[in-house]
């Protein structure tokens, strides 16, 4: 139903531009600093994002944002692709990040807290290696 009822949402913001200021956003901030910030400014993008959304929500909202600033940039959209779904996964830093985050909130005796001190070096961690990685996979 999440995904479902993503869809619209993420069709609306393409409609009424909400997209194209987002990724105009980027390109004004790291357009000129290459592929690899860029991927960078993405993944800052979602991990601030997830903090609010799910994983599965985030996907869907920011794949039509990742691939236009691929085309803009004359690159291959493949490792931003990519991107979107190891930053989509990459679901630690809140409890509402991730269905399994919150499952696991109350019988853990975890509070919102500790997903947040944990999930905050942990994101990092995954960032840095996606941003290395990705592009050795994925050339541009």
């Amino acid at each position: 139903m999440l995904i479902i009822g993503m869809m619209p949402f993420a069709l609306a913001l393409q409609k009424t531009g909400g997209i194209d200021l987002i990724v105009n956003l980027l390109i004004d901030i790291a357009g000129g600093m290459g592929p690899r910030i860029m991927l960078l400014c993405l993944f800052i993008v979602f991990a601030l994002t997830g903090l609010f959304i799910s994983n599965t929500a985030k996907a869907i909202l920011m794949a039509p944002v990742a691939i236009p600033v691929a085309n803009h940039m004359i690159v291959s959209p493949i490792p931003f692709a990519m991107l979107i779904s190891v930053a989509a996964s990459a679901a630690f830093m809140t409890p509402v990040s991730s269905p399994v985050n919150i499952l696991i909130l109350a019988p853990g005796g975890y509070k919102f807290t500790d997903f947040l001190k944990f999930g905050v070096p942990f994101i990092v961690l995954v960032m840095a290696i996606t941003i290395v990685s990705v592009p050795q996979l994925f050339p541009f």
